[in-house]
């Protein structure tokens, strides 16, 4: 392989893509680096083993924690193991961005691999393996329509920037990656804190003007590569045949058409579709039969393109109009909150779960260690397209709409310090035909509002189509079906508020793509996203004011980092005795954020105020009400609060003499004392006396004589080693502790 080397400047810091370097028995390998981040993405073509009937792509990325300098957490499991959530969606980004540009008829199995080698915790993994798969496949015999440049774009006070670094990103109110060749756009998928459509739309522009460096830059690396692209013959039918499959099925075709409007999925034998086939393939030849199926699938194509860009769409409505909406609430008695939401016959149950903040999410990663307090997962199983099916983990499409909905609704999900809840949001699709992502948003802001959850804004959504020509042949659809999302060039999915847009995602057919025609996109779903957000309105136009029942309560405390031990305790005794004695459950973080959670306001309640008091920093002059532990014959000790007891001097229990503490208080008594002082040892010195104008100054108390500093002239008395301790445990002198804490309990009392 040649050594080739290519550089430039992007976002301020330098991109370099380099080859003949690593992998040299792949079909086409780049290293990419940025910043400190190293990335090689690998692309291999070989034949197929048995004609699947369709383009098998698959791209696997792949981050190695040794990338950041990491070990895996577990102490069994040091090798990494199936592929994370964030692997998964970063591989579908990339598969998004290059499908488009594959020739229709390349029949090859095309395996993409990419793999994290270093980060630098600054510069995204993600785009830069996105960049070097593109220039891989650039470079490689396979061929394929690009280059693509992806790019991220940030935005701060109406400023864009270019791959924002990861400390940027938390202060930039668009978070948008977009792919883009020469002349079109091709991907593009965003997170935004309720962003106008203009301000985004600006950002893909910007994007697009970006992205043409990159390209250039794998341009100028595949001139000086100089790998010649394969070619490949295809087999077409002869133009006789493919007149005469039409002609005998054009009566046929839009009855089968008319039944397919109600199924997204296959169960073709149901509504005609595979006798209609049968009925075609006895009137060809044994040699034409191969063709035929592909025939009729291009004349079904035909047909539906068609009828839309003339205005007819196929269940009879409009191009702007969304399909019935119903949506319900409360549906489960005993979950924390649910809805069912239904537009057409896209049907999703979404159920709402709270938890204590102790159960979020931990993710672990080459870049590091993050958590996650909104957690969105979502499920279609093979019922919901009228089909049978495996059941088990997730599939790459499942995960993928269940981060498409997270993200739509994180911006709303309110802060730790205000909802104090772990929030877990599932998404079961009953019946699918159109958009159950999209769904799923709608449906998990009613199951949310029913939970209780105050959203700072109702989130709605919206799958947007198109059908295009030329610039001036082309239909743009709201709310689209199973039918013209397979049949049609694109499928943009569009979440947000009355504010502004807070998701996006875009995969195209087709490379005639736009900004202009994105723009009327976004504004045609703008229109969209009202209606469907007013009729959610009227099922529940506002969080509940309470939780469930059967929900958890949490509060949150925030302690000095110095008192954390106080709550503790030596051992766990303070925290485990207050768990206790509440019956609620008190969980600490090293920067004193003390959760407190329960499955009553009254546990939760009592633990809140026992947590409170034993954190409280008291000061002199405070007033409480205590209860007296113990009585010595120079003063009582009350406890003001939870093991912080003072002492009340005889001279301050009364404005008279006293001469037996007895005669004034008994142990158990609740009295009120004043905090008089607290002394250089930190001792508190109580008094029930209310008026400080009555204290007088008091001579500090004497330690006891027997443990008087040999220096001061008392007596220190040692006693002598007997030989009668443990070896094992003690290298010191035995002291009969128990004996000593009785002879001189007044002393140690203290």
């Amino acid at each position: 392989m040649k050594k080739v080397e290519k550089t430039i400047e992007l976002g301020g810091r330098k991109l370099t893509l380099k080859t003949g370097i690593l992998a040299e028995q792949a079909t086409g390998a780049v290293l990419a680096q940025y910043g400190e981040t190293v990335v090689l993405a690998t692309v291999v073509a070989a034949p197929m083993k048995v004609d699947l009937g369709y383009f098998p792509l698959t791209v696997d990325y792949q981050e190695r924690l040794y990338a950041g300098g990491r070990i895996k957490g577990s102490r069994w499991v040091k090798r990494e193991g199936r592929p994370s959530d964030e692997e998964i969606l970063t591989g579908r980004l990339i598969d998004r961005s290059i499908r488009p540009l594959f020739p229709k008829d390349y029949k090859k199995d095309v395996q993409v691999i990419v793999m994290v080698l270093s980060v630098d915790i600054e510069n995204d993994p993600k785009i830069l393996g996105s960049i070097a798969t593109s220039a891989a496949l650039a470079i490689s015999s396979i061929p394929w329509e690009g280059p693509v440049g992806t790019v991220k774009v940030g935005n701060k006070n109406g400023d864009y920037f270019t791959n924002p670094t990861d400390s940027e990103a938390p202060f930039s109110d668009l978070d948008l990656v977009v792919s883009c060749t020469k002349d079109a756009i091709v991907m593009v998928e965003a997170g935004a804190k309720e962003v106008p459509e203009e301000k985004v739309l600006k950002g893909i522009e910007y994007a697009q003007e970006e992205s043409q460096k990159v390209i250039d830059l794998i341009n100028d690396l595949v001139k000086e590569v100089g790998i010649e692209k394969e070619t490949f013959k295809v087999e077409k039918p002869k133009p006789e045949l493919v007149s005469k499959v039409k002609k005998l099925v054009k009566d046929e075709l839009p009855k089968v058409i008319k039944e397919m409007v109600h199924h997204e999925g296959g169960s073709f034998n149901f509504i005609g579709y595979d006798e209609m086939v049968k009925a075609v393939l006895g009137e060809v030849s044994e040699e034409e039969k191969v063709f035929v199926p592909g025939i009729i699938e291009d004349a079904k194509k035909e047909y539906i393109r068609g009828e839309i860009l003339k205005g007819k769409r196929l269940d009879g409505r409009k191009l702007t109009e969304v399909r019935p909406i119903s949506s319900v609430v409360g549906v489960l008695p005993r979950t924390h909150g649910s809805a069912i939401f239904q537009r057409g016959q896209s049907q999703v149950l979404t159920v709402a779960t709270l938890g204590a903040p102790s159960m979020e999410q931990l993710i672990e990663s080459a870049e590091g260690e993050e958590s996650k307090r909104y957690i969105h997962h979502y499920s279609m199983p093979p019922y919901s397209l009228g089909e049978t099916g495996r059941i088990g983990s997730p599939n790459r499409r499942e995960i993928g709409h269940g981060a498409l909905a997270e993200r739509a609704l994180e911006p709303v999900i309110p802060a730790e310090e205000t909802f104090p809840y772990t929030i877990r949001i599932v998404s079961e699709v009953m019946s699918s035909n159109g958009s159950t992502s999209m769904a799923s948003v709608c449906g998990s802001t009613l199951s949310l509002m029913d939970a209780g959850v105050p959203l700072t804004s109702p989130v709605s959504g919206i799958a947007m189509g198109l059908i295009i020509e030329d610039a001036k042949n082309l239909a743009i659809l709201s709310d689209i079906m199973g039918l013209e999302d397979f049949n049609g060039d694109m499928d943009f999915k569009v979440a947000g508020t009355e504010k502004g847009i807070t998701a996006l995602q875009l995969d195209v057919k087709t490379l005639d793509l736009t900004a202009k025609i994105l723009g009327k996109a976004l504004d045609q779903a703008k229109e969209g996203r009202a209606f469907i957000l007013a009729k959610m309105l009227e099922t529940i136009n506002a969080p509940r004011e309470k939780v469930s029942a059967y929900a958890p309560k949490v509060r949150m405390i925030k302690i000095p980092v110095e008192k954390i031990g106080e709550l503790i305790g030596p051992g766990g005794k303070m925290i485990k005795k207050l768990i206790a004695e509440t019956g609620a459950q008190i969980e600490v973080e090293d920067d004193g954020s003390v959760s407190i959670s329960g499955t009553s306001d009254e546990a939760v309640a009592n633990a809140f105020e026992r947590v409170s008091a034993l954190t409280k920093e008291i000061i002199p002059g405070e007033i409480y009400e205590g209860e007296v532990k113990r009585i010595e014959s120079f003063g009582a000790f009350v406890e003001i609060l939870p093991g912080k007891d003072g002492l009340v001097h005889v001279s301050d229990m009364s404005e008279g003499f006293v001469k037996d503490p007895n005669e004034i208080v008994s142990i158990g008594d609740k009295v009120q004392v004043r905090v008089k002082e607290i002394d250089n040892l930190g001792r508190l010195n109580l008094s029930m006396r209310m008026d400080p104008s009555t204290d007088k100054p008091r001579e500090p108390r004497e330690r006891s004589p027997r443990f008087s500093d040999r220096r001061g002239g008392g007596r220190f008395e040692r006693r002598p080693n007997r030989g009668n301790f443990d070896r094992g445990r003690s290298s010191g002198p035995h002291f009969p502790t128990s004996r000593l804490l009785e002879e001189n309990q007044k002393d140690f009392s203290r």
